[in-house]
C-alpha cells in the first residue's frame, strides 16, 4: 500500500473538506506515518474516515475529528500539552509537532509502551507516553496549555480543569446518548467557561461514563 499517497488523500478528502485551514495540521498528518500507531493488520484502514480500533474498547479518533479539536485548541509552538487517553499516541504525534512538550497517557500500560516506542521512531523527541487513569489526567508535568482527550466522555473530571494553566484549552468531545459535541473549555483565572465547536460521536473512554443512576 502507497502509505504516502494515502496520507495526501486523506489530508485532501477528510481534513481540509472539513474546514480545517491551519496549515501546520495539515503538513503534520499529511508526513506522519499513522499507519505506525495500529495493529499491522490494520494498516491498510489507518487513513480511513473512521476511528481505528486499536486494541479492545480502544479506538484512535477519526482524522477529521482530530484535526478540527486541535484547529479549535490553536496550539502554539511554545506550549505544553496533554493527550489524556492517548492509546498509541498518534494525536500527541501530531501535537508534538505543533508545540514544545507533550505528554500521551493512558491507563494500559501496553499502549504506553507502544506509543513511546513509536513516538520515538518518529523522532519525537519533546512527547512522552506515561500511565494512568483517564480520569486523573498527568499532575506531574503540569500545569498545560493544552490538553485533548482521545476518544468521548460522558463526563469532563475536575482534574483536567484543575490541570490547565492560565489561558490553557480543553478539548474534548462529550457524548450525551447517541450524540455527541465537541467542547474547548478555557481557563482564565479562576474561571472555566466552554463554547461547542462541531458535533461528533466516537466511542466513550473507558472509566469516563456516568455514574449509573438506580432507581426503586
Amino acid at each position: 500500500m502507497d502509505f504516502a499517497r494515502a496520507r495526501d488523500m486523506m489530508v485532501e478528502s477528510q481534513v481540509r473538506t472539513a474546514d480545517v485551514t491551519d496549515p501546520r495540521i495539515a503538513h503534520a498528518m499529511r508526513t506522519l506515518p499513522r499507519e505506525r500507531f495500529v495493529p499491522a493488520q490494520k494498516r491498510a484502514i489507518a487513513y480511513g474516515d473512521l476511528e481505528v480500533e486499536i486494541a479492545p474498547g480502544r479506538f484512535l479518533l477519526r482524522p477529521r475529528d482530530l484535526a478540527k479539536l486541535l484547529q479549535a485548541l490553536a496550539p502554539q509552538s511554545h506550549e505544553r500539552a496533554l493527550e489524556v487517553a492517548g492509546a498509541t499516541g498518534y494525536g500527541a504525534a501530531v501535537l508534538a509537532t505543533l508545540c514544545k512538550e507533550v505528554v500521551a497517557h493512558d491507563i494500559n500500560p501496553d499502549l504506553s509502551f507502544s506509543a513511546r516506542a513509536t513516538l520515538e521512531s518518529c523522532g519525537l523527541t519533546n512527547a512522552k507516553a506515561v500511565t494512568t487513569a483517564a480520569a486523573e489526567g498527568w499532575r506531574d508535568d503540569g500545569p498545560y496549555d493544552v490538553i485533548l482527550l482521545n476518544g468521548a466522555a460522558e463526563i469532563v473530571p475536575d482534574a483536567w480543569l484543575e490541570q490547565l494553566a492560565p489561558g490553557g484549552r480543553l478539548g474534548v468531545i462529550v457524548r450525551q446518548g447517541a450524540a455527541g459535541s465537541a467542547r474547548i473549555y478555557t481557563r482564565a483565572d479562576d474561571a472555566v467557561a466552554y463554547r461547542t465547536a462541531f458535533d461528533a460521536a466516537p466511542p466513550v473512554v473507558a472509566g469516563l461514563q456516568k455514574p449509573a443512576v438506580f432507581t426503586l
